[in-house]
């Protein structure tokens, strides 16, 4: 997405990052799916202590962490097959997003920042996750991808279930 100005980059990143959130609440797997790259990595840490969360995927302990989009494909045909009792019945869910932050790398992607929380509705109560992500985007055919999702979840006390439709 080259000659652009800031301001429509800008907007044309909070519209990608919109779809992406509206293809996970309304259950879109395959749309959902579509705008991560092949090998897009996908990670949660875990806090090691109050104001300290690990770094290192490979040697510390993570919430959740996908090398590749094959993670992500993984847990969707769990879901579409029954055979993930942790989300029988799924949740309904409603992200938002704020504070997008946008700049650009050495090597053309995108560094995108944003805060987030989602929604969620399940057994007859509401509950919500809340945080900060960060995702690396790049640029195929002329469409946003997400070549990684880094999600800091800030209220990781977790009472029933966290799984990739939360964040």
């Amino acid at each position: 997405m080259q000659n652009i100005t800031p301001e429509q980059r800008q907007y044309a990143v909070e519209q990608f990052l919109y779809q992406v959130s509206e293809a996970c609440d309304r259950q879109e797997w395959d749309r959902y799916l579509g705008f991560f790259t092949e090998n897009a990595e996908f990670h949660v840490p875990q806090w090691c202590s109050e104001h300290e969360h690990t770094r290192d995927p490979k040697r510390e302990m993570s919430l959740i962490y996908y090398a590749n989009r094959s993670g992500l494909e993984d847990r969707v045909f769990r879901i579409r097959t029954g055979k993930s009792a942790a989300c029988t019945p799924m949740p309904r869910t409603l992200h938002l997003i704020d504070n997008v932050r946008c700049l650009e790398d050495d090597d053309g992607s995108l560094i995108v920042s944003v805060n987030w929380v989602t929604h969620y509705y399940r057994f007859g109560e509401s509950h919500h996750f809340f945080g900060r992500a960060k995702y690396r985007l790049c640029c195929q055919e002329s469409q946003f991808k997400i070549a990684s999702k880094h999600v800091l979840l800030l209220n990781d006390k977790i009472d029933s279930v966290l799984d990739f439709y939360h964040l």
